[in-house]
């Protein structure tokens, strides 16, 4: 069924930071489960149901994103009038202006020149594989002015925890940020759906106050003004709120429970297509429990680990619970535990980098180790 909506996704988080694997990429950039982007799982979700129109908004850092989307073909995204929209930071024109304030301008000619009813809002921190069918029906039913996903998982993953206190008729009456003390287990998980004339007036509106950024938090935060709703969401989700989380969140993927929540038949997650050989795995190399992707070449141990495309572990190497991004060269007798390496970088023979479950070690991108 289709959804009478258009898509808006926030390629960035202003209070999500993974250290330097976000330094040279947006967060929705961020790669994940072997062969995928975070955007994968957001674009699929609304893809799957029946939302055409999407556009991406990343403030920085959008040239690794723009390189992985292209025109749109893999999420079926390149049409002619319903496709795939890159939209311009908020700074651009301003920067030609010489003004330091950023720019909606940008943003509000995408929501105006929709011709879908209602607009979907993702944050690009949040990993699931959803139909909107239903948040969308009972947003509708409700009449709200805004309809928003949470769950009940509080403070688990740690900071950023948006808390929404709800009356008895899911109505948001108060909203705090990362407060020391709640009272409710109610978080954010970074969906929202509103009337598409009603984002434009709020877009026009925020630009007549000289306001220079748009984020759900601002939109959540007008509360007073507007009937915003909540909708429970009880299925399977993952934060991805610090290093931390993202790797606790690559780890569980390792489990079979966990992973076939993310990827089902029905609702499949698609993502750019890379023509590459089947990972190889030579002759002496013990594999135990390893998510590994096309082009990898594996000749030592490992075990409950990630691999993304293009891995070449050497000889006599030893890798344990680790995520290696693309194109990493882990020479002959290296040893790593509890380590994330972003794409390109090279393990030299012999070296031991050994990290913990809440502290992995963290190295970036075309290091040389």
């Amino acid at each position: 069924m289709l959804i009478n909506a258009m898509g808006l996704i926030l390629a960035d988080h202003n209070h999500v930071h993974l250290s330097d694997l976000t330094g040279p990429r947006a967060l929705a950039a961020m790669p994940f489960a072997g062969r995928y982007r975070i955007i994968d799982f957001i674009l699929s979700n609304m893809v799957n149901s029946g939302i055409k129109t999407v556009g991406v908004l990343a403030e920085t850092k959008y040239r690794s994103l723009m390189d992985h989307l292209g025109t749109g073909a893999s999420w079926d995204l390149d049409r002619m009038t319903q496709r795939l929209f890159i939209l311009p930071p908020f700074i651009s024109q301003s920067v030609m202006r010489g003004s330091q304030a950023s720019d909606l301008s940008g943003l509000l000619n995408y929501i105006e020149n929709g011709k879908q009813e209602y607009v979907f809002i993702a944050d690009s921190n949040i990993i699931m594989n959803e139909s909107y069918q239903e948040i969308f029906d009972v947003h509708i039913e409700s009449g709200a002015d805004v309809t928003v996903l949470y769950n009940k998982d509080g403070a688990d993953f740690g900071s950023p925890v948006v808390s929404l206190e709800l009356d008895h008729k899911g109505k948001l009456k108060d909203l705090l940020l990362d407060a020391p003390h709640i009272a409710t287990r109610n978080n954010f998980l970074g969906l929202s759906v509103i009337s598409r004339q009603l984002f434009v007036n709020l877009l026009q509106s925020a630009i007549a106050r000289g306001h220079n950024e748009f984020s759900q938090l601002r939109l959540l935060r007008m509360y007073p003004e507007l009937d915003i709703r909540g909708f429970e969401h009880q299925g399977f989700s993952l934060r991805i709120n610090s290093v931390a989380s993202y790797f606790g969140a690559s780890m569980k993927l390792l489990k079979p429970q966990f992973l076939h929540h993310l990827f089902c038949p029905e609702r499949p997650v698609f993502t750019k297509v890379k023509n590459e050989a089947p990972a190889e795995f030579e002759e002496g190399c013990k594999v135990k429990n390893l998510l590994s992707s096309d082009g990898c070449r594996v000749r030592g141990d490992v075990s409950d680990s990630v691999f993304f495309r293009g891995v070449d572990m050497g000889r006599y190497s030893v890798v344990r619970n680790s995520i290696i991004f693309q194109d990493v060269i882990i020479q002959d007798g290296a040893v790593l535990n509890h380590v994330i390496i972003d794409k390109d970088c090279v393990v030299r023979s012999g070296v031991e980098l050994k990290g913990q479950p809440d502290y992995p070690i963290l190295i970036g991108k075309g290091a040389l180790v």
